[in-house]
């Protein structure tokens, strides 16, 4: 129907014959249409002058040569592919004397207590790929998941993620944060993504007293008449300090309160204030 469909321009012209070895399809004229395959059939074929005709299935070569192949037969063999490092870490467990011992108690117990199993020669702990002590492959295996297109270059947790997942080895997380800290790439496309802090500038020298000070609290310690805090004023010219005692719980009203009567009322208004930015000296009411 396919073929019926596709040249049916040229088929209109005149009569046809429809050679098929569906010997079902010679009496589709006289079939009730009951499916839609039926149905379907039968209005791509309105308006042609048709005939089915029977072919045989051992004449219909032309078909069988194309849908019954007859020298295609089903592959027997499988072929397996073998990642190079593993073979890498293979040949690195010879010359690892740790490697060695859980290799011959694998032979004869898999798994172990400590979680080692042996798996087509691999040692696995708890799954994971066991390099052992062998530092030139660890360091191969962290390039190529830090350095590669996989990698990126990621950061030392994403990278130690990224390893752990498939691989282990005593020291995993330190060996990943030296070759990442040691990657020059890194080193010179990276930028830290904190805020730097100000520039410590020195602190303009006082022209009198009282005029620029300094104010810090001191916590801890021993309760005192109900007093447990002391707020420490310290004038920068002439380092003549006042300690004033708090009691805890305080807020910035009642610290206020306490700077007008004890500094303010006796040595008036400073210029400046200089404090560790304190939540009490940083709020809206002070």
């Amino acid at each position: 129907m396919m073929a019926v469909e596709r040249w049916r321009q040229y088929l209109l012209r005149g009569p046809f014959v429809i050679k098929t070895d569906h010997k079902s399809l010679c009496h589709l004229d006289d079939q009730h249409l009951s499916t839609e395959l039926q149905k379907k059939a039968m209005t791509k074929l309105i308006g042609l002058q048709y005939k089915f005709q029977y072919k045989h299935g051992p004449d219909n070569k032309a078909a069988d040569a194309l849908s019954r192949i007859g020298h295609f037969f089903a592959l027997q063999s499988v072929s397996v592919c073998q990642p190079a490092w593993v073979q890498e870490v293979l040949n690195s467990y010879h010359v690892d004397d740790q490697a060695l011992q859980l290799l011959t108690e694998l032979a004869v117990h898999s798994p172990n207590s400590k979680g080692f199993s042996l798996d087509s020669g691999l040692i696995r702990k708890k799954g994971k790929v066991w390099i052992g002590s062998n530092s030139a492959l660890q360091s191969r295996i962290i390039a190529a998941l830090h350095d590669s297109a996989l990698g990126g270059h990621s950061g030392i947790q994403a990278t130690y993620q990224r390893v752990k997942k498939v691989f282990a080895w005593t020291g995993l997380k330190v060996a990943v944060e030296e070759f990442v800290k040691q990657c020059g790439v890194c080193q010179q496309a990276k930028h830290d993504n904190c805020k730097y802090p100000g520039l410590l500038q020195p602190l303009p020298v006082p022209m009198s007293q009282w005029q620029d000070i300094s104010l810090d609290f001191i916590e801890g310690l021993p309760l005192s008449d109900g007093y447990s805090i002391i707020l420490v004023v310290v004038d920068q010219f002439t380092k003549y300090s006042h300690f004033i005692p708090l009691k805890h719980p305080f807020t910035a009203q009642s610290v206020a309160k306490e700077f007008m009567h004890n500094i303010v009322r006796l040595h008036g208004l400073p210029r400046s204030t200089v404090s560790d930015r304190d939540k009490v000296f940083t709020s809206s009411f002070w």
